[in-house]
C-alpha cells in the first residue's frame, strides 16, 4: 500500500495536474449545463453517459501519460489504416443525425469515429513532420505531397462518408498548425494559399451544397439570404437571442426560458454555449471561454518546453483541435461563423469527444514528464 501510494506521489508530481484540474473543472461545468438543457426531457440519460464517459476518459488520460509517444508513433501505419477503415464504414453502417451519418450506433450507444481517431490523426502528423525536419526534408517536394496526401484522404473520406464537414475542417486546421510549427518555408504556405484561392470557385460550386453555402452567405447577407429568420439562420437567432436574455449573471440554472422548454436547437451539445449563456450570462459565458484559453495555453506551453519534436508537434496539434472547436462552436453560437456541427470541448454533450479529449491531454501530460534530447521549433 505504501509503494503504490509513493508511486501515486510521484506520478502527481510528474505529471500535469494543473491541465488535469482545468480539465475536469470545465467537464463538470459542462455537466451542470447539460443537465439543465436536458432537464425539460424528464431523462438524464445524457448526464449519465457524460459521467461514465468522463471515467473512461480519465482512465485513458492516465494510460496515455505513462505510455510513451514513441511507441504509439511507430505503429502509426497499421493505426492509420484503422482509422481509414472505420471512417468509409460510416458509408454503410453510418447512423444518419443532424444531416450527416458520423455516428456508428449499437445497443444504445453512439460512437463517432471522427472524434476518437483524431488522436492517431494528430500524432501520425507529428511524428511524420518531425521525422522529415529531423533528416532535413521538411521543405522536400516528396515530403510535403506525402503529408499533405495523407491529410487530404483523411479530410475527403470523413466528407464523402459521412459528411461531417465539422469534422473534416478540424482535421485540416491540425494538419496546418503542426506544419507551420515545424517550420516550413514560407513559399509552400504562399503556394497553398494561391492554390485555394484559384480552387475557390470549383469547391464553392462543386464541392459545397446549397445549405453550406448559404449558411456561409447568410453571415454576410442575412436580409437576402433568410429575410424572415426562419431558414438557415434559425437555430443561430435562437442561440442569440437566449445569450441576449442572460443579461450579466444570467437567468439562473434550471430557469432559462428557452433552455427549459427545449427551444434552443440541438441544446446539449451544438448549442451548450447558448445555454450556459442564458442561464448563467455572460459572466458564464466568460468562465467557459477562460478555462478552455487556458488548456489551449497549456498545451502549447508544454510543447514549446518540450524537447522532443514529436512531442512538441503533438501538444501543437492538440491545442489546434481545442483552439479550433472553440472559436467556430462559439462563433456560430453568436453568429460570426456558419453552423457546421462543431461541438464546444469538454462542456457539450458527446461520449466520443470527451473521451478523445481526455486522451489527449494525457499525451500532453506525458510529453511534460518526458523529456527528450533537442530543443524543436521554429
Amino acid at each position: 500500500m505504501r509503494k503504490f501510494l509513493d508511486n501515486l506521489k510521484s506520478y502527481l508530481k510528474r505529471s500535469d495536474t494543473y491541465l488535469l484540474a482545468l480539465c475536469l473543472v470545465s467537464t463538470l461545468l459542462g455537466l451542470v449545463a447539460i443537465s439543465s438543457a436536458v432537464r425539460y426531457t424528464g431523462s438524464m440519460k445524457s448526464v449519465y453517459v457524460q459521467l461514465g464517459a468522463l471515467v473512461m476518459g480519465l482512465f485513458l488520460y492516465f494510460v496515455f501519460s505513462v505510455v510513451d509517444i514513441d511507441i504509439l508513433a511507430s505503429k502509426w501505419r497499421p493505426l492509420t489504416a484503422v482509422s481509414l477503415l472505420l471512417i468509409l464504414s460510416l458509408r454503410w453502417i453510418g447512423s444518419a443525425q443532424g444531416g450527416n451519418r458520423a455516428w456508428i450506433r449499437f445497443a444504445g450507444i453512439g460512437i463517432q469515429p471522427a472524434e476518437l481517431i483524431k488522436i492517431i490523426f494528430i500524432v501520425t502528423m507529428a511524428y511524420l513532420t518531425s521525422r522529415y525536419k529531423d533528416r532535413e526534408r521538411l521543405d522536400h517536394p516528396s515530403s510535403v505531397l506525402a503529408l499533405t496526401a495523407l491529410a487530404a484522404v483523411y479530410f475527403g473520406l470523413i466528407v464523402l462518408a459521412s459528411g461531417d464537414m465539422g469534422s473534416a475542417l478540424v482535421y485540416f486546421f491540425i494538419f496546418v498548425v503542426i506544419l507551420y510549427c515545424a517550420g516550413i518555408r514560407f513559399y509552400w504556405v504562399a503556394g497553398a494559399l494561391i492554390f485555394l484561392v484559384l480552387a475557390a470557385p470549383y469547391i464553392w460550386y462543386y464541392f459545397l451544397n446549397d445549405v453550406y453555402r448559404n449558411r456561409i452567405l447568410a453571415i454576410f447577407i442575412p436580409d437576402k439570404i433568410d429575410p424572415t429568420g426562419r431558414g438557415v439562420l434559425w437555430q443561430t437567432n435562437l442561440s442569440k437571442a437566449a445569450i441576449a436574455s442572460g443579461g450579466v449573471f444570467g437567468q439562473g440554472l434550471y430557469h432559462g426560458r428557452q433552455t427549459q422548454t427545449g427551444d434552443l436547437p440541438i441544446q446539449s451539445s451544438d448549442f451548450i454555449f447558448a445555454v450556459i449563456g442564458e442561464e448563467f450570462g455572460i459572466v458564464g459565458c466568460v468562465v467557459v471561454i477562460v478555462l478552455l484559453t487556458l488548456i489551449i495555453i497549456r498545451c502549447v506551453q508544454i510543447g514549446l518546453r518540450s524537447q522532443s519534436g514529436l512531442g512538441c508537434l503533438a501538444c501543437m496539434g492538440i491545442a489546434a483541435m481545442i483552439g479550433f472547436q472553440t472559436l467556430e462552436n462559439v462563433g456560430m453560437c453568436i453568429g460570426i461563423a456558419p453552423v457546421i456541427g462543431l461541438t464546444l470541448p469538454f462542456f457539450s454533450y458527446g461520449g466520443s469527444s470527451i473521451v478523445t479529449l481526455f486522451a489527449a491531454m494525457g499525451i500532453v501530460s506525458g510529453v511534460k514528464m518526458k523529456p527528450r534530447a533537442t530543443m524543436f521549433l521554429r
